[in-house]
């Protein structure tokens, strides 16, 4: 009913409008709850991009971590060995076995060491050079292969003399019981001043074939024998020479 008391009824037009009105303001109220959604999300945004920076920045790190430590790795695996290699062996002092290298020389090592320093001292208080020193490591290497041991061939294989007796050869020069006492030939400067003794009465022995000059003293089956032995005397001798 209007204001003038009559009644006035809904035409199709008249609520086709209302209803597009209604629309209207579902749309507009639809409208600002979308614009109050995106407000929210803009608000929200900024602390997602952050935590999303800190999480990338974790990841950097990781990796720039990961790398440090691989290039440290490759530095140390390239600069180590060179440092090791330029690094100054220690002096081997041929009167201090201490100093004698633990891997050895030429494939002789510790107490073979020392009992050819002690045959290369021995040549040198003589009189005699390196080719004297070489001489005699090199027939202590044939005979008992620089170990100071109290027995011989007849004990490993029955060897005996040319006269049938059996052998009575010890010591690092394999020496009978002519040479001198089991003491002496067990001894090994002594032993050694033994051999020296009698190389030094071999006629011009410098200039004759080392091994054959060796077997003019030790009187051996093969005068050859002592040939294999000469590149690891070489070896010994030269090794235990350096200046202390």
């Amino acid at each position: 009913m209007s204001s003038r008391g009559v009644i006035t009824r809904k035409t199709p037009s008249t609520r086709k409008t209302a209803a597009r009105r209604k629309a209207g303001a579902r749309k507009a109220t639809d409208g600002k709850t979308a614009s109050r959604q995106r407000a929210r999300t803009h608000r929200a945004s900024p602390r997602r991009r952050a935590q999303r920076r800190m999480r990338r920045a974790k990841v950097l790190r990781r990796v720039a971590l990961s790398a440090a430590a691989v290039i440290v790795v490759a530095l140390a695996a390239v600069l180590i060995p060179l440092g090791l290699a330029h690094e100054k062996p220690l002096a081997i002092c041929i009167s201090d076995p201490t100093t004698f290298p633990e891997a050895g020389v030429a494939g002789w090592q510790g107490e073979q060491l020392e009992n050819a320093a002690t045959i290369m001292q021995t040549a040198t208080a003589l009189g005699f050079g390196r080719d004297g020193q070489i001489l005699g490591v090199m027939t202590a290497m044939g005979e008992s292969s620089l170990n100071n041991i109290d027995y011989g061939d007849w004990e490993t294989s029955g060897f005996t003399n040319p006269d049938g007796s059996r052998t009575t050869s010890i010591g690092l020069f394999q020496q009978q019981h002519w040479w001198g006492s089991a003491e002496q030939r067990m001894d090994p400067a002594t032993a050694a001043t033994l051999f020296y003794e009698r190389l030094a009465r071999v006629p011009d022995w410098q200039s004759m074939d080392p091994s054959l000059a060796i077997h003019r003293v030790q009187i051996n089956l093969d005068p050859t024998y002592y040939t294999r032995y000469a590149s690891d005397a070489a070896a010994v001798v030269d090794a235990l020479s350096t200046p202390c």
